[in-house]
């Protein structure tokens, strides 16, 4: 199998580029939007999105409390695995940016570590290649059109949408379910 990853910021604030026209020849306009300091919600919320062409073009999303790191990378590379497995498959070539938590000591360990544990049949899961593109390179990714048509797909006109509701109408754009954001937990002293 081979899967295109990479991860997007959704902003609730920032407009994407659109282009329209109308009938009634009155041009139809985006409100800019201003964030107001008592919002508990965060200005963008960011998800990780794995794109299978063999899948009939299904793209997968979890979104994440926080930001992109090493820790959550390996969380989501988890549960795709998992997913992957129940699908019948035993490898995924997964092809991605130079990103930093991509090519962590982290990740590289935990992707040697799972593949050398799914070979031995210790633990379930797909045995990961992965593929780095060369730096600067977005347009060899073919998930990242996709964000850029979701962005249009999801702005709201006149309004602000809280982060699940962002959330909410991102995953339904992509034809996927809404699962439980990926995070790290707290480390307690």
């Amino acid at each position: 199998m081979v899967g295109f990853e990479d991860e997007v910021w959704w902003s609730r604030f920032a407009l994407p580029s659109l282009h329209t026209w109308s009938d009634s020849g009155k041009t139809p306009r985006l409100i800019q939007r201003s964030f107001a300091k008592d919002d508990p919600d965060p200005k963008a919320i960011s998800c990780y999105g794995l794109y299978l062409p063999e899948f009939d073009g299904e793209t997968w999303l979890r979104f994440v409390d926080g930001r992109p790191v090493s820790g959550i990378t390996t969380r989501f590379l988890s549960w795709c695995s998992q997913k992957l497995v129940a699908a019948g498959k035993n490898v995924l070539l997964l092809v991605w940016d130079n990103a930093s938590w991509h090519k962590s000591r982290e990740v590289r360990d935990w992707i040697g570590a799972h593949n050398r544990a799914v070979k031995r049949g210790e633990k379930e899961g797909v045995r990961i290649i992965g593929c780095l593109l060369p730096k600067q390179s977005p347009w060899l990714n073919p998930i990242e059109p996709k964000w850029v048509h979701g962005k249009r797909r999801v702005a709201e006109a006149d309004g602000v949408l809280d982060a699940h509701e962002l959330a909410e109408r991102v995953c339904a754009a992509f034809g996927c379910p809404h699962h439980e954001h990926l995070s790290l937990p707290e480390k307690v002293a």
